[in-house]
């Protein structure tokens, strides 16, 4: 039988306000169940976040990540389809990548200023320390390798020569929040086709 609402699972390590986009996006949609908040970060306001919206959080160590079945577990108990990372730090276990449709999205335009390290303020400060003068978000699908997985969409914004790390940040967090829960709502209606 043909599904007709999709489980997704969000995972984040901060702030969560990607998450919040996203949460707040697909509220009420009738193919879209937000059913965890995961999080390898135990006060991580993103838990916050998603108790105030009425969705269950899990919470895990590097261990459990890593070396044992309880994530996996935890998401094949909660039937989750499609796995969303919003500021998630760590580097999807092969496992999860091979059995999951998930997706990034990256505060720079990949390949450039991707890779381990390169996440939040390291980015910009990279960017403005380089003088680009140009910036912007990667949403991209998950592989075994940190953000080389294949891109779904980029958008741009400019670098002023004025521009602190906090002033591209918010650039950025204005793209992030504006595409990726349509992104990621365009990849739903692929998975449901």
């Amino acid at each position: 039988m043909k599904k007709t609402i999709l489980n997704i699972a969000i995972f984040a390590s901060g702030n969560g306000t990607n998450a919040q986009a996203i949460i707040d996006f697909f509220k009420g949609n009738k193919n879209v169940n937000t059913k965890c908040v995961y999080s390898n970060n135990i006060d991580a306001f993103v838990l916050t976040r998603a108790k105030n919206a009425g969705i269950p959080t899990h919470t895990f160590t590097r261990d459990e990540f890593y070396k044992s079945q309880t994530v996996s577990n935890h998401l094949a108990n909660e039937k989750i389809d499609l796995i969303i990372l919003a500021g998630f730090m760590w580097l999807i276990p092969a496992q999860l990548v091979n059995s999951y449709t998930i997706l990034n999205i990256h505060p720079a335009l990949l390949p450039n200023y991707g890779g381990k390290g390169m996440y939040g303020h390291f980015v910009h400060e990279a960017i403005i320390k380089n003088k680009e003068t140009e910036s912007g978000i990667t949403i991209h699908y998950v592989n075994k390798e940190y953000d080389k997985g294949s891109i779904i969409l980029q958008e741009k914004c400019l670098v002023l020569p004025t521009d602190s790390a906090d002033d591209l940040a918010s650039k950025i967090h204005k793209l992030e929040h504006q595409h990726y829960p349509s992104t990621i709502s365009k990849v739903v209606e692929k998975l449901l086709s």
